[in-house]
């Protein structure tokens, strides 16, 4: 049998457009992704020289009067810090305000007012499969785009901290893409990129990197501004999340219920104030433990010396448990 084509009908819109492109989210968030290079000079002891040591790095202007996100390891111990816009404008007094090695993160600041900042949608949540495009300076090549899409979400394993979280995604990161802009197809900040964050074996492998995402990034940055430092709250213990019936949850898609209790700092808040190994965790400051992410993103973010309710069960009984918040000691 023919095949015969029906007149009149209209294409698909897929069908219809004539070429695929991300150049409106490039010129929206490109002129926001600056080059960073910081000097550090370092004496070598048997010739006694002087020598310059420079690290290529590249950073996001989160606000018009001058705040830039980056990488902290393209900035550590640097003696000075050079910052260039994409229109050729070179800033040399730029103020270090803080730091946060657990994310990786920095934080500058240039005196100048009316910058191209980079488009943000708080609505914009990342998903496995987004298209993202990961923008910055790779080996000083000039600013460059590379194209890839989200793998995985909530990333931890990597940074052993459970602290940070990671996004991972296939838009390739080399050096001096660190701190640049990872963006959605529609130009909006994404993430910080960092090829700081590898694999615990360190391989050489294609395909695998890894941002900051926007969330985390912002709240860093907001507590960089307000404090000149991050300050995370810290009890004391890690644990597993357990399904309804206390059995381990190892999978995305079981509901988690709670956490067992599977190690005690010695010492910490939590083993002060009575909690023990093997119970399980079901209420932290009122709030149901169902996402073990954002129930650490609780004591994180909760202030030190503020007290926090834990729901526990013990034996098959409830326990109620105050335990009072330290704060996180973080290693340089």
């Amino acid at each position: 049998m023919r095949a015969t084509l029906l007149p009149n009908v209209p294409l698909p819109s897929a069908m219809s457009i004539d070429h695929l492109s991300f150049a409106d989210a490039v010129q929206r968030a490109a002129p926001s992704v600056v080059t960073i290079i910081s000097e550090s000079i370092s004496k070598e002891p048997r010739y006694k020289r002087q020598n310059t040591v420079q690290e290529l790095g590249s950073g996001v202007i989160m606000s018009s009067d001058g705040y830039i996100l980056t990488n902290y390891h393209v900035i550590n111990n640097s003696d000075q810090i050079m910052v260039l816009l994409t229109d050729g404008r070179r800033y040399f007094d730029v103020q270090l305000i803080g730091f946060d090695t657990i994310t990786d993160l920095a934080l500058l600041k240039i005196n100048v007012e009316h910058l191209p900042v980079i488009p943000i949608s708080e609505r914009f949540s990342p998903r496995v499969g987004d298209v993202v495009l990961a923008i910055g300076n790779p080996l000083n090549l000039g600013q460059t785009i590379t194209q890839g899409i989200i793998s995985a979400t909530g990333k931890q394993k990597i940074t052993d901290s459970p602290y940070n979280s990671l996004l991972q995604m296939d838009a390739a990161i080399n050096v001096g893409n660190s701190g640049g802009a990872l963006v959605n197809s529609n130009g909006d900040l994404v993430g910080i990129t960092s090829a700081q964050f590898k694999t615990r074996e360190n391989l050489d492998i294609q395909g695998i990197f890894f941002a900051v995402p926007y969330s985390l990034a912002k709240e860093v940055m907001d507590k960089l501004i307000r404090h000149g430092r991050v300050v995370r709250g810290y009890l004391g213990f890690t644990g597993t999340a357990v399904d309804s019936t206390g059995k381990e949850v190892s999978d995305n898609y079981t509901p988690v219920a709670g956490l067992r209790i599977t190690n005690l700092d010695p010492l910490g808040p939590a083993w002060q104030a009575g909690i023990k190994e093997q119970d399980i965790v079901v209420k932290i400051a009122g709030e149901n433990v169902t996402n073990p992410q954002k129930t650490l993103n609780i004591i994180g973010n909760s202030e030190p010396g503020h007290e926090i309710e834990f729901e526990l069960y013990r034996n098959a009984k409830v326990l109620k448990v105050m335990v009072k918040v330290a704060e996180l000691e973080t290693k340089l």
